[in-house]
């Protein structure tokens, strides 16, 4: 654990993430666990009262000194219709003190963005943080309406009425067992049928009990009926739509080989900046960090909690209607939480090669044994490590550039130069041989090898 009491004024700095809906969502997609959170509220009508909101945005401003992170997700955030919006933005102004600066930051599946909410994002900066699961093919797999009904077409409607606004836009992609095999296909689809420029790609791990393993993939939805459970995190085993580790490291991979040699410093791929972040000493994702605990999340109801990923009644910190926020996140409870990710990781962890850049990933999916029979290690290790290691020449490449006050993206003109030599190579060897780059796939199979 970390040394001495935290203080509430050493406790600045921290993120909340805010869902005033709680789990109430218009849709029903199939790997959302967190629609099972209404079962915590079984009374609840789902909305965050007005005198709660000024709660919330009261403690939140008087925490931070300067720059202040206002983030809301949920469910669907936008069920709370327009008007509680603008409240928020008016009781930033009522509290917000000379100097002190607020972003606002929205996370939606967009199926209720009209020109109001979009005019409305734009006046205000809102950045808004778009679920796109790829062409519709592979995002209809999963993100339903609550007729099973596929949302891209709607989905696509908002990202074109966001754009003509010009809202600043993110698109937030999870990885799953239906579309992980086709990296290239939505990362081409983002990048030039979208003209997307900020990416997310989210693992999907849904951890399930034995005893829950059956239920837990039939789907979070209501169709699961009543007797759908409560996710908590708990178990060894995952869903079938949740992604395996050797596919997520060669996802990441095949779409890294495609962006370092055509998009560095044009097209921002959240995955790939927080590793550049590692390689050159700055971290911006908990994911990654060595410890966490500075990102709880508020319920509709005032109920704080450890982590988005914890929202269950072991990691509930309080409510802010009897407790200030600060001094929950500042708690000996919640600094032993995020201290606990480093002090927990196992010895195979430790003695990593690339621990410097995963710091053990998110404790959620850390819950398999290492081969010494340690418990501890990360579900997706086998992936990241993979991912981790293939990037390790082209990050330090980058890395020089930086400290050499020139761009990452001349890195570029380095790939070009080697590919026209393993092309030569490749031409000689056959579509079927080890292309020459090392990546240990075949010369037909690999960007640097391609036969033209």
């Amino acid at each position: 654990m970390e040394d001495g009491p935290v203080t509430v004024q050493q406790q600045r700095g921290f993120h909340v993430l805010a869902k005033p809906t709680g789990a109430l969502c218009n849709l029903d997609c199939t790997y959302c666990f967190f629609l099972s959170k209404q079962a915590l509220y079984p009374e609840s009508d789902f909305r965050m009262k007005d005198d709660l909101l000024e709660t919330y945005i009261r403690q939140l401003l008087a925490a931070q000194p300067e720059r202040v992170q206002l983030a809301w997700q949920g469910g669907e955030p936008t069920l709370m219709g327009l008007p509680f919006f603008e409240r928020v933005v008016g009781l930033v102004e009522k509290y917000r003190t000379r100097g002190q600066y607020v972003e606002h930051s929205i996370q939606t599946n967009g199926t209720r963005l009209d020109e109001a909410w979009c005019a409305f994002f734009r006046q205000h900066d809102f950045l808004v943080g778009l679920s796109v699961d790829g062409p519709q093919e592979l995002h209809d797999l999963y993100r339903v309406d609550k007729g099973a009904k596929g949302t891209h077409g709607q989905v696509m409607c908002a990202w074109e009425r966001l754009q003509a606004h010009d809202v600043e836009t993110n698109v937030l992609c999870t990885v799953h067992a239906g579309n992980v095999e086709h990296p290239l296909e939505i990362y081409e689809f983002f990048r030039d049928g979208m003209g997307a420029r900020h990416i997310q790609f989210i693992p999907i791990v849904e951890r399930a009990s034995a005893d829950m393993i059956l239920l837990a993939n039939i789907g979070w939805g209501t169709r699961a009926g009543k007797d759908r459970p409560l996710y908590v995190q708990s178990g060894d085993q995952v869903t079938d739509r949740s992604v395996k580790p050797e596919q997520l490291g060669r996802f990441y991979i095949d779409v890294f080989e495609e962006w370092v040699r055509r998009d560095v410093g044009q097209i921002y791929v959240q995955m790939f900046d927080v590793t550049l972040g590692a390689h050159v000493g700055h971290r911006s994702l908990c994911v990654f960090s060595p410890t966490c605990g500075n990102a709880v999340t508020l319920e509709h109801t005032g109920d704080l909690y450890s982590c988005d990923h914890y929202v269950e009644p072991a990691y509930l910190l309080g409510n802010i209607g009897t407790k200030d926020m600060a001094e929950m996140v500042a708690s000996a409870a919640q600094r032993k939480f995020g201290a606990d990710k480093r002090d927990t990781l196992p010895q195979y962890c430790r003695d990593c090669s690339v621990l410097f850049a995963c710091n053990g990933g998110c404790p959620k999916d850390r819950f398999v044994m290492t081969s010494d029979g340690d418990p501890g290690l990360n579900y997706l290790c086998a992936g990241y490590k993979m991912f981790f290691e293939h990037v390790d020449r082209p990050m330090r490449l980058m890395t020089q550039l930086l400290k050499t006050d020139r761009s990452p993206a001349e890195i570029m003109q380095w790939y070009a130069v080697q590919d026209t030599a393993w092309r030569k190579q490749a031409r000689k060897l056959g579509r079927n041989a080890a292309c020459p780059c090392g990546s240990g796939r075949t010369t037909g199979e690999c960007h640097a090898g391609r036969v033209a």
